[in-house]
């Protein structure tokens, strides 16, 4: 219940904050959902409109996407916790620019420190650019284990890039699949 304390705490540092334009036009703040004591996080790039309204992340079409997808390995929201790079939904769901990333990326090292996952799912380009490298390709590089800061990291096609995109699904059912096994090898009381 400690971790449950301390994610509560920083969500509400967290809803202060005013270190980017996002604040000023969010309906809610969108700062995290599942389990704070998870071994696997999920890491996406920032809300959509349906986030936005109910400050769950991974709440629309995407959302239901990614819950299929978590299901097809097993998982769901009760053993991962999922954040975003940037708290507050982009206006027109436009990428978040390098400053929004920045003035964020204090929040999610907090969520990281405090969940200490094992492992990082790293859902889209964004999402890998600013946690695995910076110069990451998705479409060359998704599917690839990374070690970075002790906690294995990997990268899929963003659940909205599948939805846009579905001759994309074949890739990212294996890289699930990978994910699946890495979980297994490395913290199988996920699946107990």
């Amino acid at each position: 219940k400690l971790m449950d304390k301390a994610m509560e705490e920083l969500r509400g540092q967290c809803l202060g904050c005013e270190g980017c334009v996002l604040g000023k036009t969010r309906t809610k703040l969108v700062f995290g959902d599942g389990n704070p004591n998870a071994k696997v996080m999920l890491v996406g790039e920032g809300p959509g409109e349906q986030e936005d309204l109910q400050g769950i992340p991974f709440v629309g079409r995407a959302g239901f996407l990614l819950d299929d997808m978590m299901k097809m390995i097993d998982l769901d929201r009760s053993r991962v916790y999922i954040a975003n790079i940037v708290k507050c939904r982009p206006p027109h769901n436009r990428d978040p620019l390098p400053e929004e990333r920045d003035a964020c990326s204090q929040w999610l090292k907090k969520q990281i420190e405090i969940v200490d996952p094992l492992i990082i799912i790293c859902l889209g380009r964004i999402a890998a650019t600013s946690l695995i490298d910076e110069d990451f390709r998705i479409t060359r590089q998704h599917g690839q284990w990374f070690d970075v800061d002790g906690r294995r990291c990997l990268a899929i096609y963003h659940p909205s890039a599948l939805l846009r995109d579905v001759s994309k699904r074949p890739e990212t059912f294996t890289d699930l699949r990978e994910i699946r096994s890495e979980i297994r090898r490395l913290c199988p009381e996920v699946y107990e």
